[in-house]
């Protein structure tokens, strides 16, 4: 809960950088396309048990939240988001499909150019916090950091009040989670890096 309510207190503070003309704020809803890292592991099917590395097999998820944004000039804007983020991806191990599921709390920092009419890019950091991971039969540790740093960018159309936008996101800090499998003896590390494509719908209200 307390970590919660600091990324509540960060969203609020950054509505008050942009107060020269105005704050608008909003709701957005959009899906993730892409994949949580890698996974690796002894491969106690070999001689020697080598360690074994995988990328996620990439999947779709969703996030749902809130955004201020407040023009500092006519061209230039700060945006910061608050959203709820779940990612789904797969991983391969020994033959058996694993679904790893991640529930976060996203706070997107981003800057962004008005370039053409309604067309404008952005970017920025995005700091998260790790909710729930879950790899599939298999209990987790816990993440080495519930908070890590992503980093977005992206381009949009603000069409009066509505804005829809693509951007990528690729996790910049290192963290994982960890177990012995309890069947095969075998140590799982999970990277829980996102490296996704964001479509995002917006509203102004």
């Amino acid at each position: 809960m307390k970590n919660v309510l600091v990324f509540l207190i960060l969203f609020n503070s950054f509505g008050l950088i942009a107060q020269e003309k105005g704050i608008n704020f909003g709701v957005k809803a959009g899906l993730n396309y892409g994949d949580n890292g890698k996974i690796e592991f002894n491969d106690v099917t070999n001689a020697g048990s080598n360690l074994v590395s995988e990328n996620a097999d990439d999947r779709v998820g969703y996030h749902i939240g809130v955004f201020l944004r407040g023009d500092i000039t006519d061209s230039f804007y700060l945006k910061p988001e608050l959203q709820y983020t779940q990612n789904s991806s797969s991983f391969s191990l020994d033959n058996r499909k694993l679904d790893y599921n991640i529930k976060k709390l996203d706070l997107p920092i981003l800057a962004g150019v008005y370039l053409l009419g309604p067309l404008h890019i952005f970017g920025g950091p995005s700091l998260q916090y790790i909710v729930d991971n879950d790899l599939e039969d298999i209990r987790l540790t816990e993440v080495k950091n519930e908070f890590t740093v992503g980093l977005q960018f992206g381009v949009g159309l603000q069409i009066r009040r509505l804005n829809i936008d693509l951007r990528y996101e690729r996790g910049i800090s290192e963290n994982q989670a960890q177990t012995i499998d309890e069947n095969t003896g075998q140590t799982i590390r999970v990277d829980s890096r996102p490296n996704q494509f964001i479509v995002s719908l917006a509203l102004d209200l």
